[in-house]
């Protein structure tokens, strides 16, 4: 049956609403848009080549996932950092991802662990950087990274628990994203994903937490000890 112009106009404004909304959780998640800064609708408007009502339902979504804020006399924000929010975040993060990867080990299915083994070979064969010497981003790495953690956990058998274990990875990624040189000098996330890609296939699951809270925990502190994100204490 053919679409009434209504339902178009509709369906269009739908489609229009979610474009936008990628775009901006993108910027958003990649620093692009600095914490803490207005949003201010003509400007986003223009940038990103839409109306104000898709861009005002973007922006509420947006909300809702906790990646914007909506203030009283400012209007909407990008979501403030701060190192008692990422804590509350890392410490939230282990907790659910501990119950997933405990699942996800004790099921151990065979597509499980295909899709583990697949994603860290991927992973593995990817730098960080494009240079050695000094941190260059490589677009390609930041995906197979995200990849591999979803895999890790991807075996529990519960589509509720990954829902909110993504939710916390996608607030853990945007501090992430704002110290990715501090981290990349710091530590050698290579060595990391092997050893827990070794304890989960291995089945030792009480290892494999342990690692798992260790590398998370190991990236809180480095952003935190980040002067240009925080003051020293």
């Amino acid at each position: 049956m053919a679409r009434t112009p209504a339902l178009a106009t509709v369906n269009g404004a739908a489609t229009r609403a979610t474009s936008v909304y990628d775009q901006l959780r993108t910027d958003l998640l990649a620093g692009v848009l600095e914490p803490g800064s207005k949003l201010a609708i003509e400007a986003l408007a223009e940038h990103y080549a839409t109306s104000a009502t898709p861009l005002r339902e973007a922006l509420n979504r947006l909300v809702s996932d906790g990646l914007v804020e909506r203030r009283e006399q400012r209007g909407f924000v990008v979501a403030a950092i701060s190192a008692d929010d990422l804590a509350e975040i890392t410490k939230t993060r282990c907790w659910l991802e501990e119950i997933a990867l405990r699942e996800s080990i004790a099921a151990h299915t065979t597509e499980w662990e295909e899709a583990l083994v697949l994603a860290h070979h991927r992973l593995a064969k990817t730098p960080r950087s494009l240079a050695t010497d000094r941190f260059e981003d490589n677009p390609e790495w930041e995906p197979l990274h995200r990849a591999f953690h979803r895999a890790l956990i991807g075996g529990c058998g519960s589509r509720w628990l990954l829902g909110f274990c993504e939710q916390l990875a996608d607030q853990h990624h945007r501090y992430r994203r704002l110290s990715a040189p501090r981290a990349f000098a710091k530590r050698g996330v290579k060595g990391e994903h092997q050893q827990l890609l070794e304890a989960a296939l291995g089945g030792r699951a009480d290892e494999a937490v342990a690692l798992l809270r260790q590398h998370f925990e190991r990236t809180a502190r480095i952003i935190r000890d980040d002067p240009k994100l925080f003051a020293p204490d």
